[in-house]
């Protein structure tokens, strides 16, 4: 029944996550104790291997308890090394778990940009913390008119961690939407894709002006849900009969490592325009696939 198999599969979640998750504090402690660039180019390699043995080990427990269906290309050509920044759009967060499905061990490990709330999620903030996965201040329109110097937070955040980035091979991800994908967002957004909520532009200027050259490619990545995206509960429970997933490189302008995002108009329209031509192709690219799943 599915109830008892989302039961078997959250228990086989927690277990995997405590496990891992104890190894992983016991070798952050040593970088928090010896904060220096020596000792953190020797412990990250250690923390990231732990973390992709966590995550295929999730992948273990997933293929046990689960019957989806899994229509995945693009992933065979990806190299595991070099830095790389991912996009995909957003719609649970089950896309989580299906990235570090996909990709793991495909391209260096995933590291996500996070809301500061975030970090008070039990067992898993302090995981994320550990793991240096930036955490980010959400600011309103009106909070950023009343205390512009508010935009700079998020700016030295994204710098901070893409300095640590820098030092091990590294995938940073980033969902442009900013939010997963609801039909009232899309409607209150007056969106004008038909499967995607607008595409903030600012945090992947930044990690692109931060990382410089260090990026070796943009890792695009569109997931369909057929049936519907599901929530993290229905997942467990094995009601995601299919999932697709297309992933596709594509060069980063070299420019753009050089542009203020901020203080430059003209460059940040042209990011913008960059970003939305391929949040066009990748709205039409959706349709194509809900229409063939």
């Amino acid at each position: 029944p599915s109830f008892l198999r989302g039961v078997i599969a959250l228990f086989l979640l927690v277990v995997n996550t405590l496990f891992w998750c104890t190894l992983l504090f016991a070798a952050s402690l040593v970088k928090l104790v010896l904060p220096f660039k020596a000792v953190r180019v020797r412990i990250d390699p250690l923390l990231n291997a732990i973390a992709t043995a966590w995550i295929a080990c999730n992948s273990g427990w997933m293929r046990l308890t689960q019957r989806t269906a899994w229509d995945v290309a693009g992933v065979d050509a990806l190299r595991y090394e070099g830095w790389y920044l991912v996009n995909a759009n957003h719609q649970s967060w089950v896309d989580i778990f299906v990235l570090q499905h996909v990709l793991n061990r495909r391209i260096p490990m995933l590291k996500f940009f996070l809301k500061q709330q975030l970090i008070w999620v039990p067992v898993i903030g302090l995981a994320w913390w550990a793991l240096d996965f930036p955490f980010m201040k959400r600011h309103t329109k009106a909070d950023l008119r009343k205390h512009p110097e508010r935009r700079l937070q998020d700016r030295e955040a994204t710098k901070r961690a893409c300095e640590k980035f820098a030092l091990v091979p590294t995938s940073v991800m980033n969902f442009a939407e900013g939010t997963r994908f609801t039909p009232a967002k899309h409607a209150a957004q007056a969106s004008p894709y038909r499967h995607l909520l607008k595409p903030k532009a600012g945090a992947l200027a930044l990690a692109v002006n931060a990382m410089g050259e260090k990026f070796h490619s943009l890792i695009d990545v569109t997931i369909v849900y057929p049936a519907g995206a599901p929530s993290f509960w229905q997942f467990l429970c094995g009601q995601a009969p299919k999932i697709i997933v297309r992933a596709q490189q594509l060069p980063i302008p070299p420019e753009f490592s050089e542009g203020d995002y901020t203080a430059d108009p003209v460059f940040r329209m042209r990011f913008q325009q960059w970003l939305g031509d391929l949040w066009e192709r990748k709205d039409q690219q959706i349709g194509m696939l809900l229409q063939q799943g």
